[in-house]
């Protein structure tokens, strides 16, 4: 499509990978539209440009990070060492960008930066660059986000163990234990760090959301009344299922083993549990044990992502006792790290075990596969409980893992007449989320009013 004046985008992208690939989404479906697009990315966590959109510009920044500070194991720690050392080389390399536009084909119309840079605000205004922001969760999450100062006011937060099943009737269908937390950080930390970032989105020039109105309306209806009132919102989501952002690339930081696809091939129609808890999460090998010997029991076929770091203390399946994958005669299929949304659209996948990230949870509501929900920290516990209690196309693990409870799950959704009301459900929001991007739905209107907005900016 032909490129005007005044549609060049900057896009910088959080570097972890639940927050890489719906900003390489978004760009192909701005790129679509008519925007010229430059990528900035860290040292950390490096993109690989050439296996991605070849249309774009690429510009590496260095992050000066030293092992220790790689290392961190507090989340809150690392981002906020991340944002502080990417102050001056994300300066460097916006000022760049900018003096070659008397070389190209226009002005840069708008930055568009992850919601957890909060230091971009002040770069891009000393350059009077219009800055968006990409909310890569989901809204229902980032109203609970929004709401900690009154959730602290009223007593839920920090969280106490004693009121874990409580309900947060500001918040409904929230109990106290889904509100966000995150393992091995200080809570406070942890608030802070949200208080900032909701902050820093207020001085924004609008809000994009990998969501659409028919799934999260209610909280996108509380985000624009009560908490931002003077700045757009477009929900413009799923971005994966958009056409637009159709696109043979991979932004993936791990190696997709595409043998599973090889296996599922050979698997009967909504036969398979596949299970993956995303590029961050961790358990320990007696957690890991009680799920290998549920899935086992459950009777059922299963794919399972193990990625390398996902298991304490252990390498990759060392934990498995001998003779595990042996006696189950071919059927389960074990990989480091899968393309996700290929294993969802397979029509042999029954049902999602999954953490519940953002990305995951709206990847199975548009393949229409139930999920069984295991939160880990942060938005998930949220994802989790509107899976389960709002859009009923799940099932929690509610009381940790236990290898008779994980038997119990996979058959109730798989095996038993119960899951056929949530394969009904799950099928119901497919279409949904299929109807919001054709020509007339919600998405698709949102998209045009986005890529008016940045023009007009």
């Amino acid at each position: 499509m032909e490129q005007s004046k005044g549609r060049r985008l900057v896009l910088f992208p959080f570097p972890f990978q639940g927050h890489i690939n719906p900003m390489l989404e978004l760009a192909n479906i701005l790129h679509s539209k008519g925007f010229s697009i430059a990528i900035i990315y860290t040292n950390f966590n490096s993109l690989n440009p050439s296996t991605l959109n070849p249309h774009f510009t690429y510009h590496s920044i260095p992050v000066d990070l030293t092992e220790n500070e790689v290392s961190i194991k507090d989340l809150i720690v690392f981002v906020s060492v991340l944002n502080a050392k990417c102050v001056e080389p994300f300066r460097e390399c916006l000022a760049g960008l900018l003096s070659d536009d008397v070389n190209l084909e226009g002005t840069i119309a708008c930055l568009i930066t992850d919601l957890l840079f909060d230091f971009t605000r002040s770069v891009a205004e000393s350059f009077k660059l219009p800055r968006m922001m990409l909310r890569t969760g989901g809204a229902a999450s980032f109203v609970v986000y929004s709401a900690i100062p009154l959730l602290k006011e009223k007593g839920y937060l920090p969280i106490s163990n004693s009121r874990l099943e409580e309900p947060v009737t500001e918040l409904s269908p929230i109990k106290v234990k889904d509100l966000p937390t995150i393992p091995n950080c200080d809570p406070e930390d942890f608030y802070q760090l949200i208080t900032n970032t909701t902050n820093e989105s207020k001085a924004s020039y609008g809000l994009i959301f990998n969501t659409f109105e028919d799934l999260e309306g209610h909280g996108l209806a509380t985000i624009r009344q009560e908490y931002y009132p003077n700045i757009p919102i477009f929900p413009i989501g799923p971005f994966h299922k958009c056409s637009l952002a159709t696109s043979s690339s991979s932004s993936s930081l791990l190696a997709q083993d595409q043998s599973c696809i090889s296996w599922l091939n050979t698997q009967a129609p909504k036969s398979v549990a596949y299970v993956s808890f995303g590029s961050l999460a961790k358990i320990d090998q007696a957690q890991f044990l009680e799920i290998a010997w549920g899935l086992a029991n459950s009777g059922q076929s299963f794919l399972w992502v193990v990625r390398p770091e996902l298991v304490e203390e252990s390498d990759w399946l060392e934990v498995l006792p001998n003779g595990f994958l042996e006696t189950l005669n071919k059927r389960a299929h074990i990989v480091k790290w899968a393309p996700q949304k290929k294993v969802l659209a397979h029509p042999a996948v029954g049902v999602f075990w999954t953490h519940c990230g953002w990305n995951s949870t709206l990847e199975s509501i548009s393949e229409g596969v139930p999920m069984i929900c295991m939160p880990c920290f942060s938005d998930q516990m949220v994802d989790a409980r509107f899976v389960s209690d709002v859009w009923k196309v799940g099932l929690q693990l509610e009381h940790g893992i236990e290898r008779g409870e994980v038997e119990r799950i996979i058959r109730r959704l798989m095996v038993e007449k119960e899951g056929e009301e949530f394969k009904e459900r799950a099928l119901k929001l497919k279409e949904k989320a299929n109807l919001c991007l054709k020509e007339g739905g919600s998405s698709y209107k949102s998209l045009d009013g986005l890529v008016k907005h940045i023009l007009s900016l």
